[in-house]
């Protein structure tokens, strides 16, 4: 009949309906207390008591929260039965991205709305220090039926200059005096403190960030989280780290704050680092970028190599769901020879257990299935997956499935889902609520969707094994591990012994090395594809940017979260050239992007579901040569990708030098040049490896662009001429020469694959 859950449903950055907000308030400030009611409720009243006596009655108003915005996350849905806190349901939802225009948001928007009608709250009066206050709530109904909840406790916080326990490993760099501990009646609950800055120091890191790569002058925080398209304006990212470098005034050094937790920082004058927990410890490095990056991942685990197909174009979209459409689309490849390495196949699976081809005839078991329990019938989506596998690799072409590391609950789950979701609970291999209830995913995608507590090396091993088989007989070479970002609430229990506050951003990383390990395990190179993940994440795999839309400006957010990335020991990177989202890039968009990816760590394509509605939204380069008319796109892209191909010897090369402890693959300026204050200005220039110099072209109608030349010969690597560095110049940029620079010393070993 009414729903509270004190903390909501654990999105990190809205709230709901039925939360308490503050969450954790202040010594003097009030709380609104929201609950949501059955349609047939009349009446709310919040029975308040002090010190466990006072009582005071409150009552609620119908619709006095604001309705929430498009993230609150999954919730009740219209109508709940009885009085629950912590429970979560969901509305309607989506089974796959993009299934509706709009995408994860517009679905999220609806059930929003809805649940906003049935809203009721009210503000109690200041709460203050050294008191325990109580609260529940009594509903009368039309009919004059009450119903009452359990009693909940709140007590108000303050910041005080003890309590907690901060460690610095490193020179010491905080300020003397600043730790400060914020505390409730229950404990130490967060700390506070200053990391020295000086003027004109830079400030990089704290993961794959869209919105700058300096944060100087910027506020953010670091949590796993979903932020589906338009990051770089939100200031979110689904690969946080708590670490960053900084550089300026000819000197370098870096911190990580050793903490699983969710952290925030104000990169001002100084540095203001607010962490979970009542224990903070930083450790800070010094030398060399490259140095300092070397020493953090010694302490949070270094990247593992990956074989030279990964340096191949890689090729997707979301709508290729048949054997045919994806043969189709390869032969489309070979037509037109533009040369393909990889191949992503998202819409392969039954979208219910994603271990089974859909379309494929078998038996509900209990244990793992091989190749021979399948049947596909001929007229079937998946006619021959092992056929299909098969000629791919005659064609040199790598396969890799789409995964989600959840257990798929809407609609009611049949068959060997069925079986999956009853092991799930029964055998309790999934993530807990506190009173130890399976968790339910809370976000949009998926909702409701049980989740596997990947934490647990036997749950790795339960959840993997259902989909050796096609790594084993089917022949598959890696994994889309996508998602990773579904788990929320503070108070999740985890087997590894972590709770929901030090566990969910670790959960990730569990997820991309169980399909890394179930890879080696089987003979083949860990080849994951991830867009979450945190510190701990560099050893598994490689990592896209997640999603986009097609705009310049996605273009130049992605740019800067692959600097960022590298920063932090991300190795393997890429995105979705052009964006993957909403209407095709135009041709110039296209192949400003095709040109620029092609000399990033991962260059691939991909394009979200459409419905199967024409004009086709594939991000192929015909079909953007077909919706836009432009005749040159073809050839362009095409003379790309046989580039890319002759790069990959310097692309493995130069990447065998970042995994034992070199610079990022993909790097900003400062790593070669960390005294050069000039190159600061040109925020988008990265470097790849040791010998290339990368001009992005991300604005429309130009052809020509301003580059900065750090100090050294550079070679212009289509026309060969020489530059001096150490200044400002205008480059030309032609649509099919994307300005890209080698240094001198290198040009007579490279300069063959630019002139084939």
């Amino acid at each position: 009949m009414i729903t509270h859950r004190p903390y909501g449903s654990g999105h990190p950055y809205a709230d709901t309906q039925d939360q308490r907000l503050p969450v954790t308030p202040l010594d003097g400030q009030p709380v609104e207390l929201r609950v949501r009611a059955a349609a047939s409720v009349r009446e709310v009243v919040c029975q308040w008591r002090v010190d466990g006596r006072d009582e005071t009655e409150l009552a609620l108003v119908k619709g006095g929260a604001d309705a929430p915005g498009p993230e609150g996350g999954a919730s009740e849905g219209d109508t709940t039965a009885g009085v629950s806190e912590g429970d979560t349901t969901a509305g309607e939802g989506q089974g796959e991205p993009g299934q509706l225009d709009g995408g994860h948001l517009a679905a999220a928007q609806a059930r929003a709305a809805r649940a906003a009608s049935g809203s009721w709250s009210v503000t109690t009066p200041p709460l203050a220090a050294g008191h325990r206050y109580s609260y529940r709530f009594v509903a009368t109904t039309e009919s004059g039926a009450g119903r009452t909840s359990r009693w909940f406790d709140v007590t108000a916080a303050g910041w005080h200059d003890g309590g907690g326990k901060l460690t610095a490993r490193g020179a010491d760099r905080i300020v003397p005096g600043s730790a400060r501990w914020l505390a409730d009646g229950d404990g130490v609950l967060r700390g506070r403190f200053e990391i020295a800055l000086a003027p004109g120091e830079h400030v990089v890191g704290f993961g794959e960030r869209f919105d700058s790569v300096d944060q100087r002058g910027r506020s953010l925080d670091s949590v796993v989280f979903e932020q589906y398209k338009a990051q770089g304006a939100h200031g979110r990212t689904y690969l946080p780290m708590p670490f960053a470098i900084v550089v300026g005034g000819g000197r370098s050094w870096g911190f990580h704050v050793a903490t699983s937790r969710r952290t925030w920082y104000d990169v001002g004058d100084t540095l203001t680092v607010e962490a979970e927990g009542d224990e903070l410890n930083v450790t800070f490095y010094e030398g060399g970028p490259a140095q300092i990056l070397d020493a953090f991942l010694d302490d949070v685990g270094r990247p593992a190599e990956l074989p030279d197909w990964v340096f191949g174009l890689w090729a997707s979209g979301n709508e290729w769901n048949t054997q045919a459409r994806v043969m189709a689309e390869m032969d489309a490849h070979r037509e037109h020879d533009v040369p393909v390495g990889a191949l992503v196949i998202e819409a392969w699976s039954d979208e219910s257990t994603f271990t089974a081809f859909r379309g494929a005839q078998y038996e509900p078991g209990e244990v793992p299935h091989t190749l021979a329990d399948y049947t596909f019938p001929a007229d079937g989506p998946w006619p021959d997956p092992k056929g299909m596998v098969d000629e791919l690799h005659e064609r040199g072409i790598k396969v890799l499935l789409w995964q989600i590391p959840l257990q798929k609950m809407r609609p009611h789950p049949r068959h060997q889902a069925a079986v999956d979701a009853r092991q799930l609970v029964e055998q309790g291999h999934g993530v807990r609520e506190a009173d130890g209830r399976p968790y339910r995913n809370r976000g949009w995608w998926f909702p409701l969707a049980l989740m596997p507590d990947l934490s647990s090396p036997s749950v790795r091993e339960w959840w993997t094994a259902k989909r050796r088989y096609l790594v084993d007989e089917v022949g598959v070479d890696g994994f889309k591990t996508d998602g990773g970002e579904h788990a929320w609430g503070h108070d999740l229990r985890y087997a590894d012994g972590r709770r929901g506050d030090d566990g969910n951003n670790l959960f990730p990383v569990h997820y991309a090395r169980a399909f890394g390990d179930l890879l080696r395990e089987s003979g083949k190179a860990p080849v994951t594809f991830s867009r979450a993940g945190f510190a701990g994440s560099q050893p598994h795999g490689a990592f896209w940017a997640g999603d986009e839309d097609s705009t310049w400006e996605a273009f130049r957010s992605s740019i800067r979260a692959g600097i960022t990335a590298g920063a932090c020991g991300i190795v393997y990177w890429g995105w979705d050239l052009a964006g993957f989202s909403g209407p095709v890039p135009g041709a110039e968009l296209y192949l400003r992007a095709a040109g620029t990816s092609a000399f990033m760590p991962i260059m691939q394509y991909h394009s979200e579901f459409n419905h199967h509605r024409t004009p086709r939204r594939d991000r192929t380069p015909w079909n953007i040569a077909e919706q836009s008319g432009d005749e040159r796109v073809i050839g362009m892209f095409r003379a790309f990708a046989k580039l890319r191909e002759r790069l990959v010897p310097y692309l493995a090369g130069e990447a065998a030098k970042a995994v034992r402890g070199g610079a990022p693959l993909m790097r900003a300026l400062f790593f070669d040049h960390p005294g050069d204050e000039t190159a600061w200005a040109y925020p988008l220039q990265y470097k790849l490896g040791d010998a290339l110099l990368v001009v992005p072209v991300t604005e429309p109608d130009v052809d020509q662009v301003e580059a900065y030349l750090p100090e050294g010969e550079w070679v212009d690597v289509w026309t060969g001429e020489t530059h001096s560095g150490g200044r400002a110049l205008t480059l030309a940029a032609p649509l099919d020469r994307p300005p890209v620079l080698c240094l001198a010393e290198r040009w007579p070993e490279l300069s063959p694959v630019f002139r084939a």
